[in-house]
């Protein structure tokens, strides 16, 4: 009996991870809020120097709005609840919102 066997190489399939879309977390202006506030959320949630923060602030203050950060969303979206929240909590109308990054 002969062997007339052709091995075939096995097909490796990679799986095509794709990376997660990012999502901006946007501080926007209100005339209530103040200054010193709204640098101090920036510090504790997002994690920004004092200088920092405060040119964020001063940018949303001249334009209206301003992008904090990017990230995924789940983060981003709990960073803007966790900021806005720390803002009501506090009685001041500071909003953050997210939007998909382009």
């Amino acid at each position: 009996m002969s062997d007339d066997t052709t091995l075939k190489p096995k097909t490796v399939t990679k799986p095509k991870v794709e990376r997660p879309k990012l999502y901006k977390v946007i501080l926007l202006n209100d005339d209530y809020t103040p200054r010193e506030f709204v640098t101090l959320v920036l510090k504790v949630v997002f994690r920004m120097s004092e200088d920092e923060g405060y040119k964020v602030m001063m940018t949303a203050h001249r334009l209206g709005s301003c992008v904090v950060v990017v990230c995924t969303k789940d983060v981003a979206e709990t960073k803007a609840k966790e900021a806005t929240d720390l803002a009501k909590e506090a009685g001041f109308p500071l909003m953050f919102t997210t939007e998909p990054e382009e």
